[in-house]
Formats: C-alpha cells, structure tokens, sequence
C-alpha cells in the first residue's frame, strides 16, 4: 500500500509498505478520506532534523475490509469515522475498533470525527448556556464547527469576527446574528454595543495567533468565560494576566488528551451528523489524491478564497 512519509522542509515522500495487520481488538479500514489539520502544519513548514521521518494524518474514515477475531459489531462493508494516532494518510489504516464509529452512510469526506469531536467537546468544556451572548474569533473550519454546535445550544447573539470576507460570508450564512471584519471594525466595541455594554459571556479563539488572544480578553465580560479552541505553534504567547485575574474569566483549555473525552465527542459529534442538527455540508473545500499531499498542505497553509478544510482522498470502489 502506500503511505505519505514526511522527511525534511515541505517534504513528503509517497512510500510503499505492507498493508498492516491486525490485532484481535482491531479493525483494519481501507481511507477513503484524510482530513489535514493544522496541528501537523508547522512540523511541514518547519521540517524535520535530518534522518527524522513522521508519518502524519489522524483524522480519517473509510470501510471496514477485515474485523479482528474479538470484534462484534462491526463488519467488513461496514463506513466508520475513525481516530489515528498517526499513519492516517496511507490507503490502510489498523485501529482499535473502539476507536471506530459507524457513519450510517453519510457522505465519507464529511465524516471527520475527531476534529467534529474537538468542537464538541470545546463547546461542552465551555458550559454555552441559553441565552448567552458569544463571541467566535475565527471563521475557518474550527470556528464554522464552533459556531455551528453553539447554535444549537440557543445563545442570544452569536457573534462571529474574521478578517477574511469569504469567511464571514459564510459565518453569515450559517447564522451569525453580527459578523465583524475585524479590518474595518474593533470587534470589542461591536460587542459592547449587542450586549448594553457588557461584553461576551463567552468568547472562543479558534485562530491560534497573538492577536486574537489578545482580543478575546478584550470582548468578554467580568466573570465571563474564555475557550481557547485554536492551536497556537510557533512563537510563545503572551497575555495581560493582571487584567485577566481583575476580570476573573474563567479560562478553558479546549484541547483534550483523555482518550475517553475524545470518543465521547466523536460519538455525540456523529449523532448530531446522523440526527441532522450538525451539518458539515460546505465545509470540506479541497480534495487531493494522496500523490499530492504537498499541495494539501501548502493550501491549508496559504489559504486560498474559499479555504475552509482539505482532505486527501482515496478511490473506495
């Protein structure tokens, strides 16, 4: 089979290997999708020390072709979304089939279960309660899922800011009650002006940069709540602390490493797919066949009008 290898700067080599084999708690999917997701950006941008070779890729579906001998449930045919912890972009991945969560035949490329399960379990962490006013910081494919689940929680405002306008085109789209290109407009000030001068009760930043950090401390209210959802590479990061303790924010970490809060999510996530309430239509944007997952990448990193999530695709039939 074959398999992406990332050694050096921008370096992606596609190699051949064995098929893996299975343990008898694992199932063996052939990919039909790969999502690229920004946490393995900076280690392509920035390269690897010499004779260091990564094999990327965690957000994956496909179809079960062989079920380990204690497996009940799940049956070769079978369309799960599924967790890697690496390998993901190869034609075949083994899992443990807990890991592994039926599709009931949604659209493969929509079915990206774990970073559905990191805007859930985001949303979750942050308590959105009715009525609250909230902010979003980001209107890429983190803060689309974001903005998406907040609605269903019936906040009163929903707030989306970018600098981007095809992104807030869509945050528009989808809902937003007040979209903020924060090029032409202090987002605080709007903010202050949708909630009699209080601010956000909450504020989520799903960017990953200084700025919006920065700004989110500066939209949400006294005792209010900040989710930090974006991954923030590169430079140390640097906050107001001695504002934030006076405002008393609650501060939540939204990245979660406990196995059993991810699965949680992807299968809350995929209920909410199958039930209709989340919907992910328009949100992959760029599909490319595993030969060009360099060019994945670079899009992920230069983003494109109209970027919000690449995929690399595999043939199923």
């Amino acid at each position: 089979m074959k398999i992406a290898a990332l050694r050096g700067r921008e370096g992606f080599v596609i190699e051949e290997t064995e098929v893996p084999a299975i343990r008898p708690d694992e199932i063996l999917v052939k990919v039909a999708v790969s999502g690229v997701c920004a946490s393995e950006l900076e280690p392509w941008v920035e390269g690897l020390p010499d004779g260091e070779v990564r094999y990327l890729g965690h957000e994956v579906s496909g179809v079960v072709v062989e079920a380990g001998a204690d497996i009940t449930g799940l049956v070769p045919g079978d369309q799960v979304g599924t967790w890697v912890i690496e390998r993901g972009f190869a034609e075949y991945v083994a899992v443990r089939a807990a890991y592994c969560f039926p599709t009931d035949h949604l659209p493969l490329d929509e079915v990206l279960a774990e970073p559905i399960a990191c805007a859930v379990n985001a949303v979750e962490a942050a308590d959105v309660r009715l009525g609250d006013d909230v902010v979003v910081i980001g209107a890429g494919f983190m803060g689309n899922l974001v903005q998406k689940l907040v609605a269903v929680r019936g906040v009163r405002q929903l707030i989306v800011a970018d600098a981007r306008p095809d992104a807030l085109s869509r945050a528009a789209a989808f809902g937003a009650t007040r979209v903020v290109d924060v090029r032409q407009e202090s987002l605080p000030d709007v903010v202050r002006s949708l909630t009699d001068g209080r601010g956000a009760d909450l504020t989520f930043e799903c960017t990953g940069t200084q700025q919006a950090l920065t700004t989110t401390g500066e939209t949400t209210r006294m005792s209010g709540r900040v989710a930090i959802v974006g991954f923030h590479q590169g430079p140390e990061r640097t906050i107001p602390l001695a504002h934030w303790n006076w405002m008393a924010f609650t501060i939540v970490n939204a990245h979660f490493r406990d196995v059993g809060v991810i699965l949680r999510g992807m299968e809350v996530g995929l209920r909410l797919l199958s039930s209709k309430q989340l919907s992910m239509q328009g949100l992959v944007t760029h599909r490319f066949r595993l030969e060009r997952i360099g060019d994945a990448f670079a899009t992920l990193r230069d983003k494109p009008d109209g970027f919000v999530k690449a995929v690399i695709t595999f043939p199923i039939g």
